[in-house]
């Protein structure tokens, strides 16, 4: 079963890298395609549960992946192991780490690019963990909306680079970057944005010495590996066709918080930011996860921590570390800091 499901998966993945490497080599046939099946009338096949009726988006902004309907298996069924037993972890590497009513757990973004949502309940409380790694967008939704509990599942569908997740209870379709949905009877209905970081392993396991740390789904020891290797220095996102930022790299990474972002190589070269009550801060240590196969030998991004001054000290705020062209496509009218 396990090597079933491997071979599954890989088949799956490089029908993506297929497309992504006939993108990039400029055939514009894979593009046109897409727009032209970008349409219910052809999806309906696949999602006969879906109202097309409703949506808030243009369908010919949506393009395919590669993939099919959950042909990235979300995890649903997570399994994981105490911090002080991981084997085989760099420190460097990075993991979503987030915590809540007092439980903690890391989700390692090797093994995300893989499944790119968990379903899981930590503190008590159901979440959706996402990693698109075309955008480097992490994001943890409360998975609870209109007193439903939902569940999430990859549409193999892509809208300004970004994941589309699907719930499974209306087949309505999410925006990932907005936690927003965009087709179907969730049209319009947000999810809440739970705070998390992207932090290295190492900062993960010291501040939380009884923490969890997801295994993957398909058994064995491995914490994933980068199949989109190089993509962070391309100058070029892939399966795009929208607009690029002025002045900033399209892949620089940017920390977004709210309509408001500032680009990765400001935050490195001041070390600290403050607006208003917001504190940003940046401390090596990290490798890129988009850099080389071998997640532990990508170069040093950094540590970024985002919080709030309050009466009570610095609390943890919500954010995204994104690219550039995901933030400037998404928040059109946002400010973007790159300069100063």
């Amino acid at each position: 079963m396990y090597t079933m499901m491997k071979a599954l998966f890989v088949s799956l993945l490089q029908s993506r890298r297929t497309l992504v490497l006939g993108l990039t080599a400029g055939l514009v046939f894979l593009v046109s395609s897409g727009a032209v099946m970008a349409n219910p009338s052809f999806w309906k096949f696949e999602w006969p549960k879906t109202d097309f009726k409703k949506t808030s988006i243009e369908f010919s902004e949506i393009m395919s992946g590669g993939p099919p309907k959950d042909g990235i298996p979300a995890i649903d069924n997570p399994r994981f192991t105490d911090v002080s037993k991981v084997k085989g972890l760099a420190d460097t590497v990075p993991v979503i780490s987030f915590t809540l009513n007092g439980e903690s757990k890391a989700y390692p973004l090797g093994i995300l690019m893989r499944h790119e949502i968990v379903n899981d309940r930590i503190g008590g409380i159901p979440v959706a963990v996402t990693y698109c790694p075309l955008c480097n967008a992490a994001i943890v939704f409360d998975a609870r909306l209109d007193g439903k509990v939902l569940d999430f599942g990859t549409t193999g569908k892509l809208r300004n680079s970004d994941l589309v997740m699907y719930d499974r209870q209306t087949e309505s379709w999410w925006q990932q970057f907005l936690g927003e949905g965009i087709v179907g009877s969730m049209t319009g209905k947000r999810l809440e944005m739970l705070p998390s970081r992207i932090e290295a392993f190492g900062r993960y396991k010291k501040a939380h010495p009884n923490g969890k740390v997801l295994l993957s789904a398909f058994g064995g020891s491995s914490f994933g590996a980068n199949p989109y290797v190089g993509y962070d220095s391309s100058a070029q996102p892939f399966l795009y066709r929208g607009l690029l930022p002025n002045g900033i790299p399209a892949l620089m990474r940017v920390v977004a918080v709210g309509d408001e972002a500032w680009s990765m190589a400001l935050l490195r070269k001041k070390k600290r930011i403050e607006k208003g009550n917001l504190v940003l801060t940046w401390e090596a240590g990290q490798n890129s996860a988009l850099d080389t196969r071998d997640i532990s030998k990508g170069k040093d991004v950094g540590n970024v921590v985002v919080q709030r001054k309050t009466k009570d000290g610095l609390v943890d705020e919500v954010h995204d570390i994104t690219f550039a062209f995901t933030f400037h496509a998404f928040k059109p009218k946002g400010t973007l800091h790159h300069t100063k």
